[in-house]
């Protein structure tokens, strides 16, 4: 694996957070690769959004402020709902076993409070749905983007009640994908993705009081 999938990985795990400096040094052991690769690495990060680099201080994991984690999280609802459309006409048999399958676990998971399980399923569905759908480009898109807001997304997963009500709009997504309703798969999703603005919206405006009342 590049040293560049490497570094992405971490960021997307929530290892390697927003603000954080990214150590050549540490890097270099870590991947047994070159200062040139990491540097390297470094610069097509950079190009995705996810590393910036700061003169004199090296290179750090890029923060993202609130309203551009906005603009970002509403291209990917036209995307994730073109995936949704074209995953509903394209949809075999098998892929319907899947997903209800992938649904089903998500609820259970949901009901049990597990949350980094919950996380995990959730991505599982959106990338067999992207898979499905055979739109590359657009899947490619999507995983550029939630790379760089994967910390807004870490605290809207932690927001009590929020797996509760993302099981069903996913169970609604994958009904819709299911009876290859296209029309119906696209505005579940749409549906969903507009609950995450909103969610994302109330969070950030909670977190601001709450830091103004701490002045």
């Amino acid at each position: 694996m590049a040293v560049d999938a490497d570094i992405r990985a971490l960021i997307l795990e929530g290892e390697l957070v927003p603000g954080q400096r990214l150590i050549e040094s540490e890097l270099v052991e870590r991947f047994g690769a070159s200062r040139a690769a990491v540097r390297d690495a470094f610069g097509r990060l950079e190009g995705e959004g996810l590393v910036e680099r700061v003169q004199n201080r090296g290179a750090r994991v890029r923060v993202i402020p609130f309203d551009e984690a906005i603009e970002i999280t509403e291209v990917r609802r036209a995307l994730e709902s073109l995936c949704a459309g074209k995953a509903a006409e394209r949809v075999t048999d098998d892929e319907i076993a899947e997903l209800r399958g992938i649904a089903a676990q998500m609820k259970d998971a949901a009901g049990s409070g597990d949350v980094g399980e919950y996380g995990l399923l959730n991505r599982r569905l959106h990338a067999c749905i992207h898979e499905i759908s055979g739109q590359g480009t657009a899947r490619a898109l999507i995983a550029r983007l939630r790379g760089q807001i994967v910390r807004h997304q870490y605290r809207l997963a932690m927001k009590p009640g929020r797996p509760a009500k993302s099981v069903e709009e996913h169970i609604a997504i994958v009904d819709a994908i299911c009876a290859r309703d296209r029309v119906a798969a696209e505005a579940a999703m749409a549906a969903h993705i507009d609950s995450v603005l909103a969610a994302m919206r109330q969070t950030n405006r909670a977190a601001t009081e709450e830091a103004a009342a701490a002045l």
